[in-house]
């Protein structure tokens, strides 16, 4: 790539989304408090800080017994014991009924500095732990980042796919998940032409799981993640390669982070965005 000067405006408004990031993860409900991550089977599971509950608790941070899960027909509810603080939007509970991270309002309970949530993963279904004082987020200083260079934002062309293509993307459990991608990026660099498959956001945005030349040297080896905006009326948009940022298992290993399928491994090296960050 060609040196290209950094311009005041666009330089300033990289910080911002920067440090908007870094208040993002260190939210106490952010990736960097994740403590844990335990799936269930149906039937019963006690859990606690005590090493003889199905589900250990971290050691401290909760009482030796909290209660019990119920795995029952694909969904979850839970006994607290009577003698235990467990709050549900700011109330005492003694047993509840539990909605996933899939529904609109997943139920979220709280004990200390713990808090946790049902999640959803195909056909497993397992506690993701938080910790507001989870020694990551108390430790974190920061992510290293390349030396930003507007010559890594690039004009790219949505080529639809019609219909959307449901595309196998690998995933750090192991998995594989049938996505729906509507289209492709594609984008030339140092008169090479390139294609990366994007999924929808939603909102017009696409989003974009990559590997590269850096990918398990200078950044994260699961690959990196990257926003980019909705195309406008001719489909093209701009890839800004250096707001790619690290997936949460850059962080901790309790995420549950896509893979760069094969067609999004890309042959150059993008020193642009975030590097990769120790855990």
């Amino acid at each position: 790539m060609i040196e290209s000067i950094v311009d005041n405006a666009y330089a300033t408004a990289l910080e911002k989304w920067r440090a908007e990031r870094i208040a993002q993860l260190r939210r106490p409900d952010g990736w960097l408090s994740l403590a844990g991550l335990f799936w269930l089977t149906p039937g019963q599971a006690t859990f606690g800080s005590d090493p003889t509950n199905d589900i250990v608790f971290s050691e401290g941070k909760a009482d030796p017994v909290v209660g019990t899960f119920i795995l029952e027909n694909g969904h979850v509810r839970v006994e607290i014991r009577p003698d235990v603080d467990v709050q549900h939007d700011g109330e005492s509970v003694g047993h509840i009924s539990m909605a996933d991270d899939k529904s609109q309002t997943p139920t979220i309970l709280t004990h200390r500095t713990l808090s946790w949530l049902i999640i959803r993963r195909d056909d497993q279904i397992g506690i993701r732990l938080r910790d507001s004082e989870s020694p990551t987020l108390t430790n974190f200083d920061g992510i290293p980042a390349f030396p930003v260079d507007p010559s890594w934002c690039v004009d790219a062309v949505f080529e639809p796919y019609d219909p959307p293509r449901i595309v196998p993307v690998p995933t750090m459990l192991g998995t594989v998940t049938q996505t729906p991608s509507p289209g492709a990026l594609v984008f030339s660099v140092d008169g090479e032409t390139y294609r990366l498959d994007a999924f929808g956001k939603g909102d017009g945005a696409l989003s974009l799981v990559f590997a590269d030349g850096t990918t398990g040297r200078e950044t994260y080896g699961g690959g990196r993640f990257l926003s980019v905006d909705a195309v406008d009326g001719e489909g093209r948009t701009v890839i800004d390669f250096n707001r790619a940022y690290n997936p949460p298992c850059a962080f901790t290993p309790y995420a549950t982070c896509p893979r760069p399928t094969q067609q999004n491994r890309l042959g150059i090296a993008i020193q642009a965005g975030e590097m990769a960050v120790g855990h």
